[in-house]
């Protein structure tokens, strides 16, 4: 075994050793005739180390592929040993690059196609044999995961798109952000989600699911991977597999377990991804929860041969790219070492390996792991086909960069605004108007907007000026998580009003979200003041719940400005609230008085 390892520590390091980083060309090589000769003419020439860095996705600091900032390129430094993402991405042959804000990849619609290419020409080199375009990826969900800023078309979420009912809208919703993500070099957004959500205590999926109904989650999946793929060309990614919904722990900080029976995983979980299958989706992503029974070791799904294997290629008959969920996430880090996940996760059936939190620990490991024969080259090979056949059909063989000018006119352009318009409309879910104080009369009214805001998207800014432009006399002040001085403050200053709106985002959430209740005690200040009140979930729909005594309450499912514009028409009546319920509200004491489907109208 000493003598096995050694061969292994001498083999990384002549690999190492012998793959310098080549010159930088703008183009990919001349593609050989068809996929079938491209994807075994490519993988022929690639050395190990390149085949390797191929199953890896991560991100970079910088916004610029050669010329990061000072504090980008010491980000680089620490997390990957070179200084600038162009050199991270030769280093390690990596298959693909994932863009966050964090990371500050994302400023605008030049900026970000710019980086594109400059991380496309250093993945190509000089166009020797054996170089591959990257896949670029981002989490544009829409609704309250968005990546791609402004000018960019914000759609609404899928749970905002459940409350519609439309797969047309979800369709163009897919098609619109696919073509804008396409347009700055993105082939892969992370998106649609397949979760049925089901508990209304998950923390994690939420208003990202479609709804609590499978056979609707399962309706607008399948339009979403049509409009993502065949509309936009780009690849829809089905998450999280098998199943994410029905968890009350986030698997950022938390191993789920989904302790549904198979049949309940049959009826609740599977439908989702089974339609996804059949309308040709090209990835799933995994999710980092045990499902004992679908697999009782306790491996999360990322992990399990079972599962991954055995349940996804083999009884669903998915045949595209197995996509893990980031691995620098604490639930799949639980029972194994940095260095085994994903060895490990490659051995379960997983092709793409997301965000190790140690790429070069993980990149050693796989090649070690080669070397020994834990893994075979043959296993490696097959993931680095899916991922190559993957490029090929998505263009990137013949055309791996993008035209800046193109995709400064693509993104935020006119008629992508207005379809954002049009399907945010029929989103809005009126729940409660006991007393009919909606739709608003005309009057010179006084109207106090507060509660719960972001720099980011601005939504107590953005209702104010709907009132303002109005006519009315219309005050903003920010409650975000209030202080009991800050409560009792807005309280006496909403008395002074005709009118308070009152924004809220998971105010049900007392465990991690807000953990004072702050939310909950500033509505209940606001209607002891006897003056109306108007209260409006900009998150999940169900907080109403936690929310005794409130007599007017709206769902928009999201903060983004087209929400809070539809939102403004509706209270003036300048259009009618269409959505219903993708989801059942039950009371904090049991009991259901919101069923899935409900949802009122003027």
């Amino acid at each position: 075994m000493k003598a096995r390892l050694a061969i292994a520590s001498v083999l990384v390091a002549v690999l190492s050793a012998t793959l310098a980083p080549l010159p930088v060309r703008a183009s990919a090589p001349p593609a050989p005739a068809g996929e079938h000769g491209w994807v075994t003419s490519t993988l022929r020439h690639m050395s190990l180390e390149q085949k390797v860095g191929q199953l890896f996705a991560t991100y970079v600091y910088g916004a610029d592929a050669t010329e990061p900032s000072a504090a980008d390129r010491a980000a680089n430094r620490a997390a990957f040993g070179v200084e600038t993402p162009a050199e991270v991405v030769e280093e390690y042959h990596l298959g693909g690059v994932c863009y966050f804000s964090w990371s500050h990849n994302l400023d605008s619609p030049r900026q970000i196609a710019t980086l594109s290419n400059g991380l496309q020409r250093a993945a190509l080199g000089d166009g020797r044999k054996g170089r591959v375009p990257l896949l670029i990826s981002t989490d544009q969900e829409q609704g309250v995961v968005l990546r791609m800023p402004p000018p960019a078309a914000q759609f609404p979420g899928a749970m905002a798109l459940g409350a519609g009912r439309s797969p047309r809208a979800a369709r163009t919703a897919a098609e619109i952000t696919g073509r804008e993500l396409r347009a700055v070099g993105i082939r892969q957004p992370y998106a649609p989600i397949a979760d049925v959500n089901v508990d209304p205590a998950n923390p994690v999926i939420g208003v990202r699911s479609f709804g609590s109904d499978p056979a609707l989650v399962a309706d607008l999946t399948a339009a979403q991977v049509d409009g993502f793929q065949d509309g936009a060309g780009v690849t829809a990614v089905a998450k999280h597999f098998p199943g994410h919904g029905d968890t009350d722990n986030d698997s950022h900080t938390d191993l789920p377990v989904i302790n549904h029976t198979r049949q309940e995983w049959e009826r609740i979980d599977a439908p989702p991804f089974r339609r996804a299958i059949r309308a040709g989706v090209e990835s799933i992503m995994t999710a980092h929860i045990v499902v004992p029974a679908l697999d009782p070791s306790g491996d999360p799904a990322t992990l399990s041969p079972r599962i991954l294997t055995g349940v996804l290629r083999g009884e669903l008959g998915f045949r595209g790219v197995i996509v893990t969920d980031a691995l620098n996430m604490a639930a799949v880090r639980q029972r194994y070492g940095d260095e085994r996940v994903p060895v490990l996760a490659l051995k379960a059936g997983a092709d793409q390996l997301l965000m190790p939190p140690d790429l070069r620990l993980a990149r050693d490991a796989v090649l070690r792991a080669v070397a020994t024969g834990e893994l075979s080259e043959r296993r490696i090979d097959e993931s680095v086909r899916r991922i190559l056949t993957l490029k090929y059909r998505q263009g990137l063989t013949r055309s791996p960069l993008v035209d800046v000018d193109a995709a400064v006119r693509t993104v935020g352009a006119p008629e992508h605004l207005r379809a954002v318009t049009r399907v945010t409309d029929g989103t809005l879910t009126a729940v409660r108007n006991d007393d009919g104080l909606l739709p608003l009369r005309p009057a010179d009214r006084s109207v106090l907007v507060t509660g719960w805001n972001t720099a980011a998207f601005a939504p107590i800014e953005t209702v104010t000026q709907g009132f303002t432009a109005r006519g009315a006399r219309a005050t903003a002040r920010p409650a975000t998580l209030p202080s009991d001085a800050v409560i009792a403050a807005t309280a006496a200053e909403a008395a002074g009003h005709d009118l308070t709106v009152v924004l809220v985002n998971k105010a049900w959430d007392t465990t991690v979200t807000d953990p004072r209740g702050s939310q909950q005690r500033l509505v209940a200040a606001l209607l002891a003041t006897g003056r109306p009140v108007v209260v409006v979930a900009v998150r999940d729909p169900y907080d109403i719940a936690h929310l005794p005594g409130v007599r007017t309450y709206l769902a928009t499912y999201s903060y983004t400005r087209a929400a809070m514009d539809t939102l403004v028409r509706a209270l003036h009546g300048e259009l009618s609230p269409r959505g219903r319920l993708p989801v059942a509200i039950p009371a904090a004491d049991g009991g259901v008085p919101y069923p899935y489907g409900h949802g009122l109208t003027w």
